[in-house]
């Protein structure tokens, strides 16, 4: 079919027998792939090559796929994420739904199962993706708003209305406040923020987790010493609190 002209797919698999097998059958039916073994490589490809769709493991070295899967949905809710994993049981599911995945495909599975789910994200994405330039033209996109008690953030224009006036904010900044959103109410230790966040790698320390978390406050905060919105766990990190 016509729509399967550079497309591309990336899977991020550590088994190499699984990921060259998948590789081979998706360039046989016309798509462009490329593999990561694991998921610090896995961001770096996703952020480079843009595919158009992640086949996506969860348990990888470094970085596992769930917050792969939470590091892609801070920058793109829209591409098309297809898990499959020997991790079978409903929880597992429910943690990758909740995550934000697309698709949920259990370990073994049926070749031809496989490519028809992948062929089905990609049409359904590109009717989303009409969709939104259809909307983009007639002038029905409105920005996405935030509110943080008095405060508000855009997350269209990257800019926050707070108590010390305007303020531009990094697309990092932009990153983790979408991480603590999306976490309401659940505690983060420094770790994960960093595996998700940045995609975690050694030159990130656990330090940077507590400047970026001190700039929020600043923004955000009415008193910084004691905060309503972002809040400290002792000993393992931090927990974002807004009653909306």
């Amino acid at each position: 079919m016509m729509y399967k002209k550079n497309k591309r797919i990336l899977i991020v698999e550590d088994d190499t027998h699984i990921a060259e097998g998948l590789k081979l059958n998706l360039c046989l039916q016309g798509y462009d792939v490329a593999i990561a073994k694991d998921g610090v490589s896995g961001l770096h490809i996703w952020k480079e090559w843009r595919p158009n769709l992640v086949v996506l493991d969860i348990m990888l070295p470094g970085i596992d796929g769930l917050s792969v899967l939470q590091n892609i949905r801070l920058e793109d809710e829209r591409v098309p994420i297809l898990i499959v994993s020997a991790k079978s049981e409903a929880n597992d599911k429910i943690k990758g739904l909740s995550c934000g995945v697309d698709d949920y495909l259990s370990k073994p599975f049926n070749l031809e199962e496989f490519l028809l789910r992948v062929e089905r994200l990609l049409v359904r994405a590109s009717w989303i993706s009409s969709e939104e330039k259809t909307i983009k033209a007639t002038g029905g996109l409105q920005s996405a708003i935030y509110k943080i008690g008095d405060n508000t953030i855009d997350f269209e224009k990257s800019m926050a209305i707070c108590r010390i006036g305007k303020v531009s904010l990094t697309e990092q900044e932009i990153k983790l406040l979408k991480l603590f959103i999306t976490n309401r109410g659940k505690a983060l230790s420094r770790r994960k923020i960093l595996e998700i966040g940045w995609g975690y790698t050694g030159s990130i320390t656990t330090r940077t987790v507590d400047n970026f978390v001190a700039r929020f406050r600043k923004y955000f905060e009415d008193d910084s010493r004691k905060p309503k919105y972002f809040k400290s766990i002792r000993l393992v990190g931090y927990v974002f609190e807004n009653d909306i």
